[in-house]
Parts: structure tokens; sequence; C-alpha cells
């Protein structure tokens, strides 16, 4: 059994499609992440004393890393080197780039001047957000993923974060838990039978008159309560 015939079987019995681990890995870990902020409260110091990145030298090393690493478990994900995994490899790298301008641009918008910090964040963001997408999307579908991702991402990360006041130092749910959650609903509108992924040909998305947003929906509610369940 192909991998396209294999996860058309689980479309067809009315599960979502999460093409390399987006739901499991980044919505239960920011999740988790949010409800370990709240019950631990915040660091000493926090809001008085200075906690900014200082070392960017290596943030950017890490990111760079990083970026390359993803196309491991995203392309890889096809579990063969073909078409679906050059679909795949493509739009984690469309993604990717378009987050990081995005969040780059927001905060030249708002803060005077783009970082590196917020560039590797942003990349950071629409790779997370892209993760379940990958392999069901087209490139311009990508690009749109990518930078809604870092939009919301960077929004949560700053205004949301300053207005609730909890101490998520590395923004995990801001970015991984976020784009987590976004990248299961952005998949359920934009998966396109265009990429070979599914043997049955079927319409997927919500653009081309398929109906997965609502298994997409479904499944992160699901892994959103497993992950304050277990981590409570």
């Amino acid at each position: 059994m192909t991998f396209g015939q294999e996860h058309a079987a689980s479309y067809g019995a009315g599960g979502a499609i999460d093409f390399a681990g987006g739901t499991v890995v980044h919505i239960s870990s920011g999740v988790s992440a949010l409800v370990c902020a709240l019950l631990l409260g915040r660091r000493l110091g926090f809001g008085k004393e200075e906690m900014r990145p200082h070392n960017m030298t290596y943030t950017a090393i890490g990111a760079a890393m990083l970026w390359v690493g993803w196309f491991g478990f995203n392309a890889g994900s096809a579990l063969s080197a073909g078409r679906l995994a050059t679909c795949a490899f493509a739009a984690t790298h469309f993604a990717a780039a378009a987050g990081g301008i995005t969040w780059a641009a927001w905060e030249w918008r708002f803060r005077g001047k783009p970082s590196v910090l917020g560039a590797c964040s942003g990349l950071v963001a629409g790779l997370a957000c892209i993760t379940q997408a990958a392999g069901y999307v087209t490139l311009m579908p990508a690009l749109l993923i990518g930078i809604i991702g870092a939009s919301v991402c960077y929004f949560m990360c700053s205004a949301v974060k300053s207005y609730f006041g909890y101490d998520d130092s590395l923004d995990v749910f801001g970015v991984h838990g976020v784009a987590g959650t976004l990248g299961a609903i952005l998949t359920g509108i934009f998966a396109t039978r265009a990429t070979g992924a599914f043997a049955d040909g079927k319409p997927l998305g919500l653009l081309e008159g398929g109906s997965i947003l609502k298994g997409q929906l479904l499944a992160l509610v699901i892994a959103w309560g497993l992950a304050i369940v277990g981590t409570l």
C-alpha cells in the first residue's frame, strides 16, 4: 500500500489528515507548555529584570539548522523520494521563508526595525504551520499559510502574551501551539488532490469542495483536550 492509498483509507473513514505530525507534535507541545506556564507561574524577576535573548549568533545558527532539519520530517513523511516528497519539500521551504519575512515586516511596522530574533521566530512559525499541510498543498497556498501563521503568532507573542501576562519564555505556545492549531484549520481549507497524496482523487479542502475541515476541527479539539488533561 502506498502512502497516498494508506492516507486515502483513513480519509475515507472520516478521519483528519496530518502529513507530518503537526497536530500531535505542535499542538500538544504548545498547549502543554501553556498549561505548565500557568501552573508554575512567572520566573523570579519577570517583568522587572532584563531577560531579553542575548546571543543572536546561536539563535540564527539554531534556526538555520532547524530549517534544514524540517525538510527531513516533512518531505521524509512521503516515505519515498518522488513527486510527493518534492511537493512537501517545496511547500515547507516556501512557508518558512514567507513566515520569516512576514514576522520581520510586522516588527518593522510596529517597532521601527526588524530583528534577527523576529525573522527566526517567523520562520519557525511558518514551519510549524505548514507541517500538517506539507504534502497536501501547492506552493501558493504554502506561501499564504506561512504568512498567516507568522502574522497570528506575532500578535500572540506580543500583544496577547503581554495582555494576559503569562511567562512563556520561549513562546512555545505562541509559536508552536498557535501555528499548529492554525495549520490544522488551514489544511482543511487549502488541501488539494493535485499533489497526488490521495489515490482516490476525491476533493479535500474547502476551496475545492471537500469536507475534511470538519475532521480537522475535531482533531484539534481532541489534541487540545488531551494535552490539557494529560499535562494537568
